[in-house]
């Protein structure tokens, strides 16, 4: 018990620099919004990924993506990863309980549960950290109020995903009660991360990925036979998609948005990642309607030539 009430003083202590005004700066929720946007095709690349690569495979090479792009970026930043011991095992434990294991669960459960009843279970991740924080490390407060909130952005999340996964559920019982403890874990992970808040946001999602990417390799190799793999163009595409955007950019905005905003306010982007989804999905479906075929043709050749 002593041990614990140490570990959540702290934890209070490393959050305190993160209160105040500078909490609620719009520059902070607007790095919340892009984390969101990050995370939000998060399950659907995972679905399309899943079509022809092995989970051990598909997580071990989207993590390793996602190490060799922000490694290739600090090197140009001219910064270096750390090398003590210290910082490596918080980076491995860091990364086994917020990506490693619960992906390893949510990827193998994907292949029975959809992916909007998979949404759906994923986004109580802000509940079970609401109540860490409330029963056993209290490093920050958790009122009456952001438990309502976090209850109420689960109901929204079921509504814009669509009631109707809501009656999917119960079928999977086994796979659907792994996706719980995989939030769980994350839940758990994203306080635990307070730790890491005197290394540069880059620097932590460099090495947390690059230890969870490597680690995972040669289970890979024994049981997925990687050599013998013919995946997809899609689900390269899908690999490559969710290493350098949801993995790489995503978990760095993490980070970040953990140290200036919190767990439990970071923890929201659950809810936002849904809405941010189907706001892409809609604004692209706007734009294919009324954007003319030759001028849409035009701007890509643009783009392209940047």
């Amino acid at each position: 018990m002593a041990a614990a009430r140490d570990d959540a003083t702290d934890l209070a202590t490393t959050a305190a620099p993160s209160a105040g005004t500078a909490r609620h700066s719009l520059r902070n929720y607007a790095l919340l919004l892009a984390l969101a946007c990050c995370w939000s095709s998060t399950y659907p690349l995972t679905k399309i990924g899943l079509g022809s690569i092995p989970p051990i495979s598909f997580i071990s090479a989207r993590s390793l993506v996602a190490a060799v792009f922000l490694l290739a970026i600090l090197r140009l930043r001219a910064i270096k990863i750390p090398s003590d011991g210290r910082a490596w095992k918080l980076f491995a434990f860091q990364q086994t309980i917020n990506s490693t294991i619960p992906f390893l669960i949510i990827t193998w459960a994907q292949q029975y549960v959809p992916a909007s009843s998979t949404v759906v279970l994923a986004s109580t991740t802000p509940i079970f950290a609401f109540l860490i924080t409330w029963g056993i490390t209290r490093h920050e407060p958790a009122t009456l109020l952001k438990l309502a909130g976090a209850i109420l952005g689960l109901a929204g999340t079921a509504v814009i995903i669509g009631l109707d996964a809501l009656g999917g559920l119960g079928q999977e019982i086994f796979a659907e009660i792994a996706i719980l403890l995989a939030t769980l874990s994350f839940a758990c992970a994203t306080i635990f991360g307070l730790r890491l808040s005197d290394y540069d946001p880059m620097v932590v999602a460099a090495g947390s990925l690059l230890f969870g990417g490597l680690v995972l390799l040669p289970p890979a190799m024994i049981v997925d036979h990687p050599w013998t793999l013919r995946p997809t163009l899609e689900a390269l595409i899908a690999t490559v998609a969710m290493g350098i955007f949801s993995s790489a950019l995503g978990l760095m905005l993490f980070y970040m948005c953990l140290t200036r905003l919190g767990t439990l306010t970071t923890n929201a982007q659950g809810y936002l990642r849904n809405l941010a989804l189907g706001l892409i999905l809609v604004m692209a479906g706007v734009a294919a309607m009324t954007i003319p075929g030759r001028q849409f043709g035009r701007w890509l050749r643009l783009v392209l030539r940047r």
